[in-house]
């Protein structure tokens, strides 16, 4: 299992600010961001994977773990190969993945977890709220129907929280998700500067 990617996870419900914090860490040196809601939203209508992600997004609901770790894992391989990620010497960023507790343990063949963000809110209508925002400000069609936004939380809560308990509670940082973007972000760092140092500077 050494060939595993090192590797953080930005973990919280729809509309925590995982994306928003992850391209902001993506501009750290030492640091890859690689969302998966992103890779599934940039495939093509025509390919079969998207398709699927389609169809299950439209519901609100979370892709097959095989179809998700197989895409995540092609892709994540391109950029290796088009040396956008180096793993000897980038922390891997992941969000938007394992969104279950199955994916998570067919994950642990592919990453080692060194630290998850949890981006934590107990304020539910504050994040829809933001996810209504991001829905006009990025034409987001899977973040503009009302059921979809409530069903989106209702598969978190049953579905992508329980992902936690798959992990050893040492390696969950608690950070609050409400607030401005730079308290946030330095909220973060303070947990991922230390990590960062430790596994390579360390070598």
């Amino acid at each position: 299992m050494a060939d595993r990617f090192p590797s953080i996870l930005l973990f919280g419900a729809p509309g925590a600010g995982k994306g928003t914090q992850g391209k902001v860490l993506a501009a750290v040196p030492g640091m890859f961001h690689h969302s998966s809601g992103e890779v599934f939203r940039d495939l093509g209508p025509d390919t079969e994977a998207g398709r699927t992600f389609m169809e299950y997004s439209n519901r609100g609901e979370l892709v097959p773990d095989d179809v998700t770790i197989r895409v995540w894992r092609d892709n994540l391989d391109q950029q290796i190969r088009d040396g956008k990620y180096n793993p000897g010497s980038d922390l891997l960023v992941l969000d938007g993945i394992p969104r279950s507790a199955n994916q998570a343990r067919l994950m642990d063949q592919h990453i080692q977890v060194h630290k998850i963000v949890h981006l934590g809110c107990e304020d539910n209508e504050a994040l829809i709220a933001r996810l209504r925002k991001r829905a006009i400000e990025q034409n987001r069609m899977d973040d503009a129907k009302e059921e979809v936004i409530r069903r989106r939380f209702e598969v978190y809560r049953s579905e992508t929280r329980p992902v936690l308990d798959h992990y050893s509670p040492p390696l969950i940082a608690e950070v609050n998700a409400i607030g401005t973007p730079m308290r946030v972000l330095r909220d973060i760092l303070s947990v991922l500067v230390p990590v960062q140092e430790q596994i390579f500077h360390s070598k």
